[in-house]
């Protein structure tokens, strides 16, 4: 009886080693098949799909059975590992070092991924399991992740990482990624992104920056922080219009002055207003609020690059980019604001009076733009960081080009909100102000004709239309001509102006307050006037 057992366990032994080898070869003839068939890859669901064939790789890598720590298989352009981790992982680094290349790949590529210990612990928290797998691939090939833009990935490569069928995100310690690379980049924009499935309509999946910080500790190294697992790789964008190396001191030396001065300014006349503001004067408490807006703008803009540095917290720069760009959409609404009010007083010549009016404005003003920063923070706060303004140099010096030398400021990270609440809210913002511009310097050329208004006052109307284009801030449309043989005169005239943007609101607020004080000094006298004319 004893020997019947005996061979039953051996041939249940024999059987489920035969059935573990099987399942790994099972694996290294699916890669083996993906080799094959990268060539044909569609788009539909059918077996041959990206999609299809990544998931399928993964889900045998995942079921594998095997007795040691790791395993590693490779075909022609794909590399897989697997590892049995469990509660007690304390951390693992893998290194393309210790790999053989891809028969595929063109040359030494060299790569790197570290993963912290909070990895599993997640997974170990909800529940104890007696073993985790982590499995790393590597496609030295994008024929199984086409994207809708032409962006290059940096050699052609792709890894990625998932545990278990976990959903691991949002790691206080990020997971780092290096590329090692020896090419010149000049004029090209690296940026870490991850694969984002049914972010296209035409392909499974487009490349994403959400998560990811883009660092470049070398010359030669990219390195990715994410927080979160999927398949990594390095975007290369290609820059028309790079900023030159050698204007950065100048115009950092021009901001710095400009937006100094402004913060003055703008601190000077909101304490001249306090002292002396007028009860119910709604066209001075708009003006107030564009101070109170351009003088956050200058002080976040001026702390930005400083808690962009390395050695300062993610979650400060977070912050510091939410509340610039919190600063930046109050300061172009309110001069929208300061347009429709306009509107109202020289196109519509009743008078109207509208209930609570600065009320309604100020909920408008502060109200929209931090509805708009806090739907994104809470959709996700990765949309704002850490961004790196590109440099070149006349020199072609490669380092411009990785971005160890480039400027990093706080941020919106996100290309898609950067385009639709910055360059499109300002873009609207602009082309309204103009208009009412426009249709007020045709009020006040009817009303000058009208009036037979002598040559003496050209000197106050050029005053006026000069203080209506900077109080619309119609020098902010500058913006939009960053490009060609516009780029140069552009930087400094766009930094120039719009950092004294605050400055020449407080001369406007001046002449304004002057304009008003001699008005009604000339009224008193002619009523002092009329007066002894009545006595005598």
């Amino acid at each position: 009886m004893g020997h019947h057992v005996a061979l039953l366990l051996g041939l249940c032994l024999v059987t489920s080693l035969s059935g573990a080898t099987e399942t790994v070869q099972e694996a290294q003839a699916w890669m083996s098949g993906m080799d094959v068939k990268k060539g044909r890859i569609t788009t539909t669901n059918s077996p041959e799909s990206a999609p299809m064939l990544i998931h399928g790789l993964e889900q045998r890598l995942l079921n594998a059975s095997f007795g040691t720590y790791s395993l590693a298989l490779q075909s022609e352009t794909i590399q897989a590992l697997a590892f049995n981790l469990n509660c007690n992982f304390a951390g693992l680094s893998l290194s393309s070092d210790a790999l053989e290349q891809p028969r595929q790949a063109t040359g030494k590529v060299r790569h790197a991924m570290q993963f912290p210990k909070e990895l599993t612990q997640r997974a170990c928290s909800f529940r104890r399991p007696r073993q985790l797998r982590l499995i790393c691939i590597y496609f030295s090939t994008n024929h199984f992740f086409q994207h809708d833009n032409n962006s290059l990935l940096l050699h052609n490569y792709v890894l990625g990482a998932q545990l278990d069928h976990e959903c691991v995100n949002n790691l206080r310690e990020p997971i780092n990624i290096s590329f090692w690379h020896n090419a010149s980049l000049e004029n090209y924009t690296m940026t870490c992104v991850f694969w984002k499935e049914g972010a296209s309509k035409r392909h499974w999946g487009d490349w994403s920056p959400e998560g990811c910080r883009t660092e470049h500790p070398s010359d030669s190294q990219v390195l990715c922080r994410c927080d979160h697992l999927s398949y990594f790789a390095v975007l290369m964008q290609l820059s028309r219009d790079p900023l030159p190396a050698e204007l950065l001191a100048p115009l950092t030396y021009i901001s710095l002055v400009g937006c100094s001065i402004s913060i003055v300014a703008s601190l000077l006349t909101l304490l001249l207003y306090f002292l002396t503001r007028k009860k119910g004067d709604s066209l001075t408490c708009i003006h107030m609020n564009l101070h109170a807006s351009v003088l956050l703008l200058n002080v976040a803009f001026l702390l930005s690059p400083t808690l962009a540095m390395p050695s300062m917290p993610g979650s400060a720069c977070i912050a510091l980019a939410a509340i610039l760009h919190y600063a930046l959409l109050s300061c172009l609404t309110w001069m929208a604001i300061e347009g429709f009010n306009l509107y109202l007083l020289l196109v519509r010549v009743y008078n109207i009076h509208i209930r609570r009016y600065v009320l309604k404005l100020c909920v408008v003003g502060w109200g929209v733009p931090a509805f708009l920063v806090l739907l994104l923070l809470a959709i996700k706060s990765s949309v704002y960081g850490r961004h790196t303004i590109l440099l070149s140099s006349n020199q072609g010096d490669s380092r411009n080009a990785t971005g160890s030398q480039n400027l990093s400021i706080c941020w919106v990270q996100s290309l898609g909100v950067h385009r639709a609440l910055v360059i499109g809210y300002g873009g609207l913002t602009c082309l309204f102000n103009l208009v009412v511009l426009a249709w007020a310097l045709r009020v006040l050329r009817r009303l000058k004709a009208q009036e037979k208004v002598p040559g003496t006052r050209a000197c106050k109307d050029a005053i006026t239309v000069l203080g209506l284009t900077m109080l619309l801030g119609t020098t902010w449309t500058l913006a939009f001509f960053s490009f060609g043989i516009f780029l140069l005169p552009q930087l400094f005239l766009f930094t120039i102006f719009n950092s004294l943007y605050g400055f020449f609101l407080f001369l406007w607020f001046c002449f304004q307050r002057c304009r008003s004080e001699a008005e009604a000094a000339a009224a008193a006298e002619m009523e002092a006037f009329s007066s002894s004319q009545m006595i005598q």
